[in-house]
């Protein structure tokens, strides 16, 4: 691992931050209140491939954000065989964004680690919507963690796009080379960041077939290479 490493760009869904489970949470409050009899847990199987693969969709520019928002729980509720009508599927789309972020949980072993790095890195996020991003991260506390915060509206573009890394090095007075971006998308985060110039780990529950990509499989690990 390269000793020059100065600076740390993290994603925040699914790497710090534990995406599917707050999901979970919101929904559970989200169908209450508008009295949909489905089960989270069947939902939840069909809405994390949806939301992954609409999420693809947007990056590559196929989908508006207002169809990604509107279409993945569409789609779910569909293939869970519940009949929502379009204005209840907007509203719960808008309670999504509220309720998501008052959750706060972390993956195993977040806070022990922005412990570790920090007194000797400077810690950056680069995420999506930043209407979304900064409440899920002072809701979490790890805000102070960080020096400089990157979303994809600010900057222009999307991962994995050159020009949002090359914005968020500047916006950290940094260089290619001593940066790291640490992520779950192979395609978004890792590759975004090599093809960039910069190094990068991936944060995968499942280790892949990529013998040239750097993988831990839970974030204790990267204590072995920074």
């Amino acid at each position: 691992m390269k000793t020059s490493i100065t600076d740390i760009f993290f994603d925040l869904d699914h790497t710090l931050w534990d995406f599917e489970r707050n999901s979970e949470l919101a929904f559970a409050a989200i169908f209450s209140k508008h009295n949909i009899a489905v089960s989270i847990a069947e939902f939840m199987h069909h809405y994390i491939p949806l939301n992954l693969q609409y999420w693809n969709w947007y990056r590559r520019d196929e989908i508006t954000r207002e169809e990604l928002r509107y279409g993945r729980f569409k789609d779910a509720f569909d293939q869970v065989g519940c009949l929502i009508d379009h204005a209840t599927i907007e509203l719960i789309s808008e309670d999504y964004i509220a309720h998501l972020p008052l959750h706060n949980h972390l993956f195993d072993g977040a806070v022990d680690l922005l412990e570790y790095l920090k007194p000797k890195y400077r810690l950056h996020i680069t995420n999506g919507f930043a209407e979304v991003q900064a409440r899920k991260i002072e809701n979490a506390r790890i805000v102070h963690y960080f020096s400089t915060i990157t979303d994809s509206e600010s900057a222009g573009v999307k991962k994995p796009n050159p020009v949002i890394f090359e914005y968020a090095l500047n916006r950290a007075k940094t260089s290619k080379q001593a940066s790291i971006m640490i992520g779950d998308c192979i395609d978004a985060d890792v590759r975004g960041a090599l093809n960039c110039g910069m190094d990068a780990i991936l944060f995968t529950q499942t280790l892949l077939a990529e013998p040239d990509i750097k993988q831990i499989s839970h974030l204790s690990e990267l204590k072995k290479y920074l």
